[in-house]
């Protein structure tokens, strides 16, 4: 069966289509994938995963014309670039003439 392994950057992104039997887990797709010597810096210990967005265990077995995504880790603060994006926001309550 045919699933997809999914990791991006900023700068590259990489989705690499493969065959693997039933039964496959997560982490076993990813490795098959070859996608680890693509970006060795992925670290699956540490590193969330998902299939179509959900989060997910290494574990899972996946099905036919699953999405398995690699998660990079969060390097800033989600409350720190909401604040950043408020404050640069146009103040809202009046149009300007």
């Amino acid at each position: 069966m045919k699933v997809g392994v999914v990791y991006a950057l900023p700068s590259r992104q990489s989705w690499l289509s493969i065959d693997v039997p039933e039964g496959t887990t997560v982490r076993a797709a990813i490795e098959k994938s070859g996608i680890l010597h693509q970006f060795p810096e992925i670290d699956l210990e540490t590193q969330k995963v998902g299939i179509f967005g959900k989060a997910t265990t290494l574990d899972t077995v996946v099905e036919e014309g699953a999405r398995i995504e690699i998660y990079r880790p969060i390097t800033v603060d989600p409350k720190t670039v909401k604040r950043r994006a408020a404050s640069e926001a146009p103040a809202a309550g009046g149009a300007e003439s």
